[in-house]
């Protein structure tokens, strides 16, 4: 989508401008949206530092491994970690695989690593996971491992020595809560009274629900607070790309996950917004992103200069939130922030960089007020008359094919680009079995939340799109997915789900 704006206001990290700036104060029904949203972003990365499925790096510091960092402050890292080079015979150089194209690719500080920090860059291997195995008992006939062979892993001299520095504390304690999620797996462990999990909707409920009381008890962010509005600590608060605004603005009046001490911190979070990026650095109709890649590149290089915690780990423990469709491109500004970092995108498409190992597929809400008041709730299936339901407009490869076949030819199949005067977009998802989800321009839509809310099965027809927390949600027990040939035939797969699932439809 094109920029809202075309006044250049900075291109450089912490440029202010002549935007106005916002805040996503909340509304009692936007809290409840983002008291759901906001966790499991933040379970999706405990997750991802957490689960052998979704974490495909290890990292290894040849210097962490030699010896304790030395207690030093982030002002003169710099210099540090210079002369700890030359002391250790160390190059500024790591070898960085990845695991889904299997290249291996040389890199040199000199072309990437930004200000080199305290810790010496990190050789990144490929991690093979061990087969899961069914415990019972806390047993399996492999003897796996439980917490106490956790706690007596944890007492030899070498994990002894790594937990003698922050870092290693850190792992020590993470890796007793990958114990307690893999023994989850198999059986429900918690003795939550609150909740007991249940549903097709979850691929593992008891993991999902370990995971979540894991990060409930210990997870922790670190906001950087480098950086002004408007285009950082400021999103959109209510427009199509308003949880981009909404997410910046609850992890920074957060107090339960947010910490202020870094080395406390589990992953850290870039807080600038690619939709004020595009609105107050890119110049319309221009098509140059340079002025974007500046500005991020910029950021980096300030926030790697005075902390080493990027250099550490070469942005594997950071974060981005971006739900403009711009948001892949713009991680383009870094190598690292592509390749490493952990980013939380609305256009989760695959074929264009997205990967489902380390990022995460975050939902795309259209708030235009703010909030969700007047699209909560409706009746249920049996009483809706209309079994499919989209109107939008007609934009991107697949939408021209569903009107083409579809558009105002079917009663049952309610298709059309313009709903006429005076007909509630939101009442006729509430009078829908199914609501279609076709992409646009882009493979995410809004819809897909709207239905879901609306009680409304979503059908989502798109190619390369991850929907939202897909390694926690299975989302083929709430929605369908239909591929773009199946467009012609969409009416009799809808119905046939209806006969599956025993629903009541007059033909």
């Amino acid at each position: 989508m094109m920029a809202n704006g075309n006044k250049k206001v900075g291109g450089g990290a912490g440029g202010s401008g002549g935007g106005t700036t916002t805040a996503c104060w909340s509304s009692s029904s936007y809290k409840a949206i983002l008291v759901f949203i906001v966790p499991l972003v933040v379970v999706f990365g405990l997750i991802s530092l957490l689960s052998p499925k979704s974490s495909n790096w290890v990292f290894i510091s040849n210097y962490y491994l030699t010896g304790p960092y030395p207690n030093t402050s982030a002002s003169n890292s710099s210099e540090i970690g210079a002369s700890h080079d030359d002391v250790l015979g160390l190059r500024s150089t790591a070898v960085v695989m990845d695991m889904h194209s299997s290249t291996i690719e040389v890199v040199h500080s000199d072309d990437y690593v930004q200000n080199r920090s305290v810790s010496s860059p990190l050789a990144v291997e490929e991690a093979t996971p061990p087969p899961l195995e069914p415990i019972i008992n806390g047993t399996n006939d492999e003897g796996s491992m439980n917490e106490t062979d956790a706690n007596s892993a944890m007492d030899n001299p070498a994990t002894r020595q790594k937990e003698s520095t922050n870092l290693g504390r850190l792992e020590g304690r993470l890796g007793r809560a990958r114990v307690a999620i893999r023994e989850a797996r198999f059986a429900n462990k918690t003795h939550d009274a609150d909740y007991i999990p249940n549903g097709p909707m979850y691929w593992n409920a008891n993991a999902f629900q370990r995971s979540y009381l894991e990060m409930e008890k210990r997870f922790k962010v670190f906001v950087y607070e480098e950086g002004e509005p408007p285009l950082f600590h400021n999103g959109p608060c209510k427009s199509i790309y308003s949880m981009e605004g909404n997410f910046i603005h609850e992890i920074e009046v957060n107090k339960q996950f947010r910490t202020r001490n870094p080395e406390e911190a589990h992953v850290y979070f870039l807080p600038y917004s690619v939709t004020m990026l595009v609105r107050f650095v890119y110049v319309r109709d221009s098509h140059d992103f340079s002025p974007i890649r500046q500005t991020v590149r910029d950021y980096v290089n300030i926030i790697s200069t005075k902390y080493p915690y990027w250099n550490r780990s070469l942005a594997a423990d950071h974060f981005t939130v971006a739900c403009h469709d711009w948001g892949p491109e713009t991680s383009n500004s870094d190598p690292y922030l592509r390749k490493n970092s952990i980013r939380g995108l609305c256009n989760a498409n695959t074929s264009e960089g997205f990967n489902p190992s380390k990022d995460v597929s975050f939902p795309e809400i259209n708030l235009q007020t703010g909030d969700t008041h007047g699209f909560l709730g409706g009746p249920s299936p049996r009483l809706r008359s209309i079994l499919a339901f989209f109107a939008g407009g007609v934009h991107g490869p697949i939408r021209p094919i569903l009107l083409e076949h579809w558009e105002n030819k079917d009663k049952d199949m309610r298709v059309q680009q313009y709903l006429p005067k005076g007909v509630s977009y939101y009442e006729m998802m509430k009078k829908s079995k199914f609501c279609l989800c076709p992409s646009g321009y882009e493979v995410a839509s809004p819809r897909v939340v709207e239905a879901i809310y609306t009680g409304c099965v979503p059908v989502l027809i798109s190619d390369h799109y991850v929907p939202p927390f897909s390694d926690v949600l299975n989302w083929k027990s709430f929605s369908v997915e239909v591929s773009v040939s199946d467009i012609p035939n969409l009416k009799n797969i809808l119905r046939s789900i209806l006969l599956l699932k025993d629903l009541t439809y007059s033909i």
